[in-house]
């Protein structure tokens, strides 16, 4: 597999790469020989061979600007981005029960969220694009979610955010292709529990659906709604991110693949 997808010493750069997707990813490409930079605001607790850290903010230009100079003095080139950096802070339209509660979308969550999510695909994707265009080479991926595409109770800034991400992939895909310079999405559905499935996460997503933090933990296990019947692996995620990067989907670009196990509106 490893020669198939012939990705050893590829220079692939991962935001938010500490944990949750993120980690899986570092850690499956580190596994097929790439150099990974795992740009995040704090290191993996695991050390993974092949991976190197610099500490950046994703939602600063100076900062991401600092990274990209590092990483090209290092490696003197960049051979794909995984835009994966984001955070979800769940809240409703209106708190009908509690007015301007934690619960209700606020400017203060709207702007982080809008900060993490998609002003930092917009930051890093410039720079490092500045850097593929005089290789005339490169690919981008772009995290999103099934969020994104299908909508979500309690979500829809953070939903919306991954659906401006899935507007980046198509339009920048018309902009770089010519230039050499794939573009692709990946929109995970339900998947394993991660460490970022924080009991805060869980009180405040039971709160905006109006369940208790029991019966949301219940509804995860409810795979009735996937017709492959479980949750997706984080290393499935990975495998795709790797088989997108390499030359075997070269002529795959513009497009945001829905991992799910089949699960749709349908």
């Amino acid at each position: 597999m490893k020669d198939w997808i012939n990705l050893e010493k590829a220079v692939v750069i991962v935001t938010g790469g500490s944990s949750g997707i993120g980690e899986s990813l570092t850690i499956g490409l580190s596994e097929l020989g790439a150099a990974v930079i795992n740009v995040d605001i704090k290191p993996c607790e695991n050390q993974h061979p092949n991976v190197h850290f610099i500490e950046t903010d994703v939602s600063n230009k100076s900062s991401i600007e600092q990274m990209v100079t590092e990483v090209v003095a290092k490696f003197g080139r960049i051979d794909s981005l995984i835009n994966n950096a984001g955070i979800n802070l769940p809240a409703l339209l209106v708190d009908a029960k509690q007015p301007t509660s934690q619960y209700e979308l606020s400017e203060e969550i709207v702007d982080k969220l809008y900060a993490i999510n998609q002003k930092s695909v917009f930051l890093v994707s410039q720079a490092v694009t500045r850097v593929m265009l005089r290789q005339e080479k490169g690919v981008i991926i772009n995290m999103s979610s099934e969020s994104g595409l299908e909508g979500s109770e309690g979500q829809s800034f953070y939903a919306a955010t991954k659906a401006a991400i899935n507007s980046f992939t198509r339009s920048w895909a018309k902009e770089l292709g010519k230039k050499g310079i794939r573009v692709v999405g990946i929109a995970p559905g339900i998947m394993e529990a991660t460490g970022l499935r924080t009991q805060s996460y869980e009180e405040a997503l039971s709160y905006t659906r109006g369940i208790t933090v029991e019966q949301l933990r219940a509804n995860y296990s409810n795979v009735g709604q996937i017709p492959l019947g479980r949750s997706g692996k984080l290393k499935e995620v990975a495998d795709l991110a790797c088989f997108l990067l390499s030359d075997r989907a070269s002529y795959l670009t513009g497009v945001t693949i829905n991992i799910s196990g089949g699960k749709s509106r349908g």
